[in-house]
């Protein structure tokens, strides 16, 4: 009752606050321009061939996915959903212009600005600890705090699924289950009426897992049934990623994506599962850090997305994913990794195509190519299930996440992007793959820019500007005339000395390397940085509209 006379006051007053609040922040001329750098795209799958049970179990599972956005908007930032109502309450083009903004970031701060705060009276860079952490907490903090925890309270304060609050006492740990227990209710309450609709059995299985999990705070069979999950529609729901942690990159946030699998383009694809212990067995690192069994087969799944939602919509959307991030359910079975066609062919046409036309010579524009694109994506998503992840350091067993902290998801995101490359190079020469380097390298070459323009604040832009560097100071990459160009007769060893030396990192460990190597080689440089503000006017990435998903909840 409290909370409901609260928003009610907050919604009265809230366009006196907005023109306050906001009176000398970011201009509508430039919020049109910032929104426009994100090309509107239509998104839709064909849902033709699903069964009548899975037909009624869709709009469920879309309404699901919606109830995570709620969620995710508290654990990006503790402010968020005042914000929001505050924004909702001013309808001038300004007001709406603002909401837009703030939706497309979820948050009041520019993912393609360095995280800068487009509005007044919000905290001007996005928190480093989110709505994870009390705002102001430091990491220094965080560990003496934790150093005085028994072992469960501590696995509890530095694991996935928690929020630490702060009290009387202090800092104290909070289960998501109990964070987010009214939006976890109602989203189990929808995953349970999908399983009782759908008629297939695995589909079934996981959402009736992933509904108690949302209750026990425990993951780990939820995990294990996703993995098994074999269905037309394919759902991926819960908290997984931890980029949006930049104090340690402990805390999972919640995301969603549900989609219809494409079958025919999955056939395809399966012998990329049937050789990844072949790839990790020729390593280009000291073959004790090999994996001499790296899990049961990873599936792969070619899906069209009905719609994303959480942290997987918001800023640059995410073309392909690979989970979970479990390091026990990796061990065991594997990861699952999961190719969003219709997103993939959306981001080349929007922003890839017009991007080539400037950044490669013209006889290089001629390799730019779909499949190229397509293939090291899916490469790069598999290679996130290879190479080390059960580690240790000085007689302690532990993990590459647990070591490298902030730094991992740059250095993660960097070692899947070569290690992709690496792997089709292997592929090529043995036969697997018809052989097709300039293809393959110059659509990388051309795509390494549209990821840098993502900026260098976050993981996989910070991760590409350390890889393009790299490869450049090899001799990989050559600019001449204000266009570039692939060394073909050096790209792949620089490849492969760069993988070597993120495996390396990775298997050690080695916190300090990878700090060196991000410092000295994660930055835009002029020649790069010249390049990239004569691409300024392309858009950077695709704004979606659901087209699929908003058609299934009218018709229900």
């Amino acid at each position: 009752m409290g909370r409901k006379i609260f928003l009610s006051l907050v919604t009265l007053f809230s366009v006196t606050l907005v023109v306050t609040l906001f009176a000398a922040s970011t201009t509508l001329d430039q919020l049109k321009t910032m929104i426009a750098r994100f090309a509107p795209v239509e998104l839709r799958a064909d849902t033709s061939h699903l069964s009548s049970g899975d037909r009624a179990a869709l709009p469920k599972l879309i309404a699901a996915a919606r109830v995570i956005d709620q969620i995710f908007l508290g654990q990006r930032w503790s402010g968020n959903e005042g914000l929001r109502i505050r924004l909702s309450a001013d309808r001038s083009p300004l007001g709406k212009a603002r909401l837009d903004y703030f939706w497309l970031n979820k948050g009041p701060w520019s993912e393609l600005d360095e995280n800068r705060a487009f509005l007044e009276g919000v905290p001007e860079k996005k928190l480093p600890g989110g709505g994870f952490y009390p705002e102001g907490m430091t990491r220094e903090e965080f560990s003496n705090w934790a150093k005085t925890l028994n072992p469960d309270a501590r696995k509890l304060a530095e694991g996935f699924f928690s929020v630490i609050v702060r009290d009387k006492a202090g800092f104290r740990a909070v289960p998501y289950s109990e964070a987010y227990k009214s939006e976890l209710q109602k989203c189990a309450q929808l995953l349970r009426e999908a399983a009782h609709l759908t008629d297939n059995a695995t589909l079934k299985k996981f959402l009736e897992t992933r509904a108690a999990a949302f209750a026990s705070n425990d993951y780990y069979e939820s995990d294990l049934a996703w993995m098994d999950l074999d269905s037309p529609i394919d759902v991926t729901i819960g908290p997984y990623e931890t980029y949006n942690d930049e104090l340690f990159g402990y805390k999972a946030s919640y995301e969603a994506y549900v989609s219809i699998r494409d079958d025919a383009a999955t056939s395809k694809l399966k012998f990329f599962g049937d050789h990844m212990q072949e790839v990790e067995n020729n390593l280009p690192i000291d073959p004790k850090y090999r994996n001499p069994k790296i899990g049961g087969l990873s599936p792969i799944r070619v899906v069209n997305e009905v719609i994303a939602a959480g942290d997987g919509d918001h800023g640059v959307k995410t073309a392909a994913y690979n989970l979970p991030n479990d390091e026990r359910v990796v061990h065991e079975k594997g990861s699952k990794r999961v190719m969003l066609r219709n997103v993939q062919e959306a981001k080349f046409a929007s922003t890839l195509v017009p991007i080539s036309k400037t950044v490669l010579s013209p006889q290089a524009q001629s390799s730019l190519n779909f499949d190229s694109f397509f293939t090291h994506i899916l490469a790069h998503e598999m290679s996130h299930g290879i190479g080390p992840h059960q580690i240790n350091v000085n007689g302690r067993a532990t993990t590459p996440r647990q070591e490298l902290k902030d730094l991992y998801s740059a250095i993660e995101e960097a070692k899947a992007d070569v290690l992709g490359l690496y792997m089709l190079q292997h592929f090529f020469q043995h036969g697997y793959l018809k052989p097709d380097e300039t293809r393959l390298y110059t659509t990388f070459l051309a795509s390494a820019f549209r990821t840098l323009r993502f900026g260098t604040n976050e993981a996989h832009g910070k991760g590409m500007a350390m890889q393009f560097n790299y490869l450049t100071d090899k001799g990989a990459f050559v600019k001449r005339n204000n266009a570039w160009d692939v060394n073909l007769t050096k790209v792949q060893g620089a490849v492969r000395d760069l993988a070597h030396d993120l495996l390396t990192i990775e298997a050690t460990g080695d916190y300090a390397g990878a700090k060196k190597m991000l410092d000295t080689l994660g930055v835009i440089r002029p020649d790069t940085g010249a390049t990239l503000k004569s691409v300024s006017i392309v858009p950077v990435d695709i704004r979606p509209a659901f087209a699929t998903a908003n058609e299934s909840e009218r018709r229900q």
